[in-house]
């Protein structure tokens, strides 16, 4: 399946502003990447051989793909640069190697693969940008390839945190036994039992329309996602390359939602308190949920990026 064939993105995308939505004129080009873990990945792509950064987007564990080409990946090409949004394995539209179970450290691992294939092309700086889940991994991945020229997250969340694990989980209790739990049932025959992410996340505060909440659920490759109890373990007990205290890799952004009711700002802040070694900024979207459909946030969450990325190409 292509995101032409698919109806989800285009039901979501009516809950954006009017000039966030795509049309058949604006979507992006669909492009496949065979990687050597045999996954067959998704790219959406806006190509621009003339632009002086490219800018990787990631998303989180209730998104996918296009749905960070809607909110980001199309804004950013309008103002000229090259951007590429991934879908990881499970979500989206890739195709999963057969018989695979597919962990987040392997979400890691392609992401700094996608990195090392697109400067085997041309040697032009790299961005990384990451929503919810996809904001920590923009750092992981930065942590094992010190070839990226900058991050952004939409949050930054350390797992390892017990009042992370407990305010982002479904509930208390879960936060504070699902990582052990998890890491427990991937050791045994129920490793390939796939959980609902609305379960044992708190995928209700995704958006903050219910509306859009509803149709959100309705979509298998994001949202409406079940996720293995291996991916589960990997992502609640995954352990960075780089403590954030040794971290010089490149500078990083924080673009964090105002009245995000997911993941607000004082779980990344104890996180990003870490980082010395290297610029920390953080701005604040005004009225933005998790999942920012709301303006301003959206026009400044462009901004923001794009004064970010523009100082990656210079010399």
């Amino acid at each position: 399946m292509t995101y032409a064939e698919q109806p989800a993105w285009r039901q979501i995308q009516e809950f954006l502003p009017e000039s966030f939505r795509l049309t058949e004129a604006t979507v992006p080009a669909e492009e496949w990447w065979d990687h050597h873990l045999g996954h067959r990945i998704h790219l959406d792509t806006y190509r621009n051989p003339d632009a002086p950064v490219k800018v990787i987007l990631f998303h989180g564990v209730g998104t996918n793909g296009r749905q960070m080409s809607t909110i980001l990946g199309r804004p950013l090409a309008e103002r000229g640069y090259e951007t590429i949004a991934v879908d990881m394995p499970t979500y989206g539209v890739t195709e999963v190697a057969p018989g695979t179970l597919v962990t987040y450290d392997d979400w890691v691992q392609i992401g700094s693969d996608l990195v090392d294939a697109e400067l085997a092309k041309d040697d032009r700086p790299i961005v990384l940008y990451g929503l919810s889940a996809g904001g920590m991994e923009t750092y992981h991945v930065a942590a094992v390839n010190k070839k990226v020229a900058g991050i952004v997250g939409m949050t930054f969340l350390d797992q390892r945190s017990r009042r992370v694990r407990v305010e982002t989980s479904f509930d208390p209790i879960s936060g504070l036994v699902g990582a052990s739990l998890m890491k427990l049932l991937s050791a045994t025959p129920l490793r390939t039992l796939r959980l609902p992410m609305r379960l044992v996340s708190k995928m209700r505060a995704l958006v903050n329309d219910r509306g859009a909440t509803r149709v959100f659920y309705t979509d298998p490759t994001s949202a409406g996602n079940k996720a293995t109890t291996t991916f589960l373990s990997s992502y609640l007990n995954y352990q960075p390359a780089v403590e954030p205290r040794d971290f010089d890799a490149c500078p990083v952004l924080l673009t964090q939602p105002a009245a995000d009711r997911w993941t607000p700002l004082h779980l990344s802040e104890p996180f990003l308190a870490q980082i010395t070694g290297v610029p920390v900024t953080t701005i604040m979207l005004d009225n933005g949920g998790h999942y920012p459909i709301e303006q301003p946030a959206l026009d400044q969450m462009v901004e923001a990026i794009d004064a970010f990325v523009a100082k990656s190409a210079r010399p």
